[in-house]
Formats: structure tokens, C-alpha cells, sequence
């Protein structure tokens, strides 16, 4: 098994201080991977885990313009285009759905999906979602209690939405977070109730979490490298990252998402390393490209593409064949040949999805905001607590719906636009 099984005895590793110096990262990385997980094939700056034959030079480079690679990227193209009709998607789902007007917007597209943000805390500090100087935090008063989520998430499952996703901060660092998915898994109408967390505390809490109805688990880990880890989140942690993936598995959610950020410099020679994570176990690896929020220092010359990550891929990985999107994934899906889980691709900066888009987001502070990179907000708190009824806040809803572009406006516009960091936004 490439990751440690939760229930195995885990030797304490111990990294006083995370070393800058690339080779002492090094040094501490093959030092505990060799010593803890026992992988088979490790090179000097990332952990490779092939679990089969080690690459040669036979079969460790294809050029990108191989017919593999050609035809990948063919299949790449089509679809892609696929999703670019997006007003003939939007009627053809509305013919078939009871979804409220208050969920389509002026240019056809319906929104089933909300995103809720529990909180604004976090038990990481990710440099690409938390500023170096921390953030302002809302105060507790400010934020939606359980009673608000509940009454506005089921407006828009009434209205239409079958899928919420709960986001952060780290939205397990919120005490009542079992009795908010038991609520909101008795929603009539809604199919998927999903999570996006950092790992750390979800071992112990996905049993009841799973039997409070929450039925998919998006996990984020952006290296296999401990020492690189602690540098990324500024905090430890990583194995207890590594017992969520098991534990998500084991408990037969399938697949397990593992998000990744890609950022040039810091872990894009881990790409097939990550890869081999779905050999053998229902994983979904999603490769992220690095977006720009207030605080992030992003900079394009940290953005690896996606047709430059496909390439690493299809490089070392012969057998990488595209598979059948649906017309709202944010995501290019990929399978190994043979393998058990899969790859995806995040294009939100090279090859943007916006006419696909059908994702609505309710932040901690009861802000609304339509699109990701988009800078508008409209409170519902604020209407909620001066006691408006249903039909009223469905025409707030419906107006800022209403009000959505065509698409955001390109990564040098969204980098230069006021937006707020990633994790007052929510993952």
C-alpha cells in the first residue's frame, strides 16, 4: 500500500525546524519515507512510490508530440469544447429539473451546486491560501449560526441545488459540524453532501461524520515530502493527512479526491510521484493550477500549465487515456491504464470552465458570492437577522445569480483584481 494503513503502529518522526536548504530537505525527506513508508523508489528532491518496474531511460521521456500525447490532447480539446454551449446545457437541465429561475442566471446556466463555508478558521497556514500576515478574522457573532446554514441551504435545495460541499477554513474545526450534516442530509432533494478539508482532525471524525450522511471527501495534500509539508502549511501534520486518505477509503468512499496545488519550484517534480497514489486505491489526484488571491504572492512564473503538467504525465505514464467529463466537472479526467483511481486536472487559469459553471457560494459571514474570482457580495446575514421571509431572500438570491458574467476575465485581470484570501472565500 503506497500510504500508511491508519491502524498501523506509526513511528514518532520528529523535524525540529523546517530547513530551507534544499539539500537538507532532501536529506529529511528520504531519511523518513525510507524509514516510514518503506516506498520503493526514491529520488533526491520529491518521494517517488513506484510500485512496479523503476523508469529508464526507455520509458521515462515522450515527446509531446507523440501520437499518444496528440491524441490525449485531441480528446482534451473536444471536451472542452463540449462545455462551451453553455445557454443549450442550461435548458436542456432545466426541461428535466424543478429548479427555481432564482438559480439561472442571464446567460442559461443553472446553478445546482452551493459550496458553504463553515468558518473562517484553520489548523494550517497555507502560504497559497493564507496571507505570511494572517488574516482578520469575521467575529463569532458575525458568522451564520447552524440555524441560518440550515434555513438557507434549504432555500436553494428547495429551489433546486442537489449538491453542497462544506468548505473553510477547515471546516472540521467547527464543533457543531456532525449535527450540520445530519441536517442538511435530511434536505429532501439533495443527492451529494461532500467536504473539502486539510486532513488533520478527519480521521476521528469521518465515521460519524459518514453516518451524519456525508457522502464525499475531497482531501488536500500538495507534496509527499514532510519537511516540504511543514514548509507549505507552516505547521505538522502530514501523517495524520496521509491516515484521512486511509481512513476515507476504508471506509468505501470512492473516490477519495486529493487536491494539489502545483506551483513551479516547490512540488511540480512530485507530479508522478502523485500519480502512483492511484495504483492501487480509489484515488481521484486533482491537480490545481496556482490562482491568485489578496495575500498569496502569486505570480505566473509560479503557474505550471496544465498542458505542462499533462506532459510530465504522459511522459513517464504511456497508458494515460482521457475519460468522459461531465458537462459541469471543473476538472479534465484522465485514468491510467490498469490503474484504480485517476487523474484530473483544475485548468482555472490556462483553460478556464466558466461556461459550465453551475457553483454558487454562501461564505462563514453569511456573504454571497456567485463567482470564485469575482469580487461581488451580497449579504444574507444581514437580511436574514432583520427577518426577511423566503420569497424575499429568493429575490436577493435570484438578483446576484442574475448578475453573473459570462465568464471571470483571464489570471493577469483576476490577479490584479481586490478579492478576498482564500480562506475567508472557503476552498
Amino acid at each position: 500500500r503506497l500510504i500508511v494503513k491508519s491502524n498501523r503502529e506509526k513511528r514518532k518522526t520528529s523535524i525540529q525546524s523546517v530547513p530551507s536548504p534544499l539539500s537538507v530537505m532532501q536529506r529529511y525527506g528520504r531519511q523518513i519515507l525510507e524509514s516510514q513508508f518503506g516506498f520503493r523508489r526514491l529520488n533526491f528532491s520529491s518521494v517517488s512510490v513506484l510500485a512496479s518496474k523503476p523508469v529508464t531511460e526507455s520509458n521515462s521521456a515522450l515527446p509531446s508530440e507523440s501520437s499518444n500525447f496528440q491524441s490525449i490532447a485531441k480528446d482534451s480539446l473536444d471536451s472542452s469544447q463540449s462545455k462551451t454551449h453553455a445557454n443549450s446545457f442550461g435548458e436542456d437541465q432545466q426541461k428535466t429539473s424543478p429548479a427555481s429561475d432564482m438559480l439561472v442566471d442571464s446567460f442559461g446556466r443553472l446553478h445546482t451546486y452551493l459550496r458553504i463555508s463553515l468558518t473562517e478558521r484553520c489548523n494550517l497556514r497555507c502560504q497559497y491560501c493564507m496571507p505570511d500576515a494572517g488574516v482578520d478574522l469575521t467575529p463569532s457573532p458575525q458568522l451564520l449560526s447552524q440555524n441560518e446554514i440550515i434555513r438557507v441551504a434549504n432555500l436553494f435545495v428547495s429551489s433546486g441545488v442537489d449538491k453542497i460541499r462544506l468548505t473553510g477554513g477547515e471546516p472540521t474545526v467547527r464543533k457543531d459540524i456532525e449535527e450540520i450534516c445530519l441536517q442538511l442530509s435530511n434536505l429532501e432533494g439533495l443527492k451529494t453532501l461532500a467536504i473539502t478539508t486539510n486532513g488533520i482532525t478527519l480521521a476521528r471524525k469521518l465515521p460519524k461524520l459518514k453516518e451524519c450522511g456525508l457522502t464525499a471527501v475531497n482531501i488536500s495534500l500538495d507534496t509527499l515530502v514532510p519537511a516540504k509539508f511543514e514548509f507549505m502549511t507552516r505547521r505538522k501534520g502530514f501523517l495524520k493527512v496521509l491516515e484521512s486518505i486511509n481512513t476515507a477509503a476504508d471506509l468505501g468512499y470512492n473516490p477519495v479526491k486529493v487536491n494539489c496545488v502545483i506551483m513551479r519550484g516547490f512540488n511540480d517534480d512530485e507530479i508522478c510521484d502523485f500519480v502512483e497514489l492511484t495504483r492501487d486505491r480509489p484515488i481521484n489526484v486533482r491537480f490545481i493550477e496556482f490562482m491568485p488571491f489578496d495575500g498569496n504572492v502569486w505570480n505566473v512564473k509560479k503557474l505550471v500549465p496544465y498542458a505542462e503538467m499533462l506532459d510530465k504525465v504522459v511522459q513517464q505514464f504511456k497508458s494515460l487515456k482521457r475519460l468522459q467529463d461531465h458537462p459541469t466537472d471543473t476538472a479534465k479526467n484522465f485514468r491510467v491504464d490498469g490503474y484504480c483511481g485517476s487523474v484530473s486536472f483544475i485548468t482555472s487559469m490556462t483553460e478556464h470552465f466558466c461556461a459550465g459553471c453551475n457553483r454558487l457560494r454562501l461564505l462563514a459571514d453569511g456573504n454571497f458570492k456567485v463567482c470564485l474570482f469575482g469580487p461581488s457580495e451580497v449579504s444574507l446575514r444581514d437580511p436574514l437577522r432583520n427577518g426577511i421571509d423566503d420569497e424575499g431572500l429568493k429575490e436577493i438570491i435570484g438578483a446576484a445569480v442574475k448578475r453573473k458574467k459570462a465568464s471571470h476575465s483571464g489570471m493577469f485581470d483576476i490577479a490584479k483584481t481586490a478579492n478576498r484570501p482564500m480562506i475567508h472565500i472557503g476552498g
